[in-house]
């Protein structure tokens, strides 16, 4: 057809003509890459304050930390001398030592277990600060009789209960689950950001 071997002819005269050579190449430009405001004329972004912000830490210790500092911050009531939240953060270094790296020698003994918990390093010093603190927190708890004493490179922690089903409990609870029972680290972490002496958990 006689338009389709004119069409190369007209493109060429257009070029030619004065100012419509740049202005055709920018409509070329702008069909191939639509300006921002025209491409998002069919659904625009969302703006920062209407998307969903994230509410994870990031990393558990650092989260516990900073829900500490929230709540301390929203008090007014907060006595700013008395916070140690350093001493909190050591703390939750002692927690991760304990857990991941303290070995753990478990046996049977009437009414529960018994456990040698020894470490070297960083972990014989979380072993030692942590077992006698938290056994204070759990024993009775359940009927519960909690007692450690101190052993070469650790501590043994018994665990025992007079009603048999609690003594299988104890024993499938383990070291390590006696030591997370009764929900106590919450406020045991009150108490240290806070200064607070053992056994003051009141906000």
């Amino acid at each position: 057809m006689h338009w389709i071997r004119l069409w190369p002819l007209t493109v060429a005269v257009l070029l030619l003509i004065p100012g419509r050579g740049p202005a055709l190449h920018a409509a070329e430009q702008n069909a191939a890459h639509p300006p921002h405001n025209m491409a998002g004329m069919h659904g625009s972004a969302p703006a920062p304050s209407q998307m969903a912000m994230p509410t994870e830490g990031g990393q558990s210790a650092f989260a516990a930390i900073q829900e500490i500092v929230a709540l301390l911050e929203a008090d007014p009531a907060t006595d700013w001398s008395r916070v140690d939240i350093e001493a909190l953060h050591q703390h939750l270094i002692d927690m991760s030592e304990l857990t991941l790296h303290a070995q753990v020698s478990t046996r049977e003994i009437p009414g529960g277990f018994a456990a040698d918990v020894t470490g070297q390093g960083r972990a014989l010093d979380a072993i030692r600060r942590m077992v006698p603190t938290h056994v204070q927190f759990v024993d009775g708890y359940r009927g519960w009789s909690v007692q450690a004493e101190p052993i070469e490179h650790g501590y043994r922690l018994a665990a025992t209960a007079a009603n048999a089903a609690e003594a299988v409990h104890l024993r499938g609870l383990g070291f390590i689950g006696v030591m997370a029972s009764q929900a106590h680290h919450q406020a045991h972490h009150w108490m240290i950001a806070t200064g607070r002496p053992m056994g003051d958990t009141h906000p």
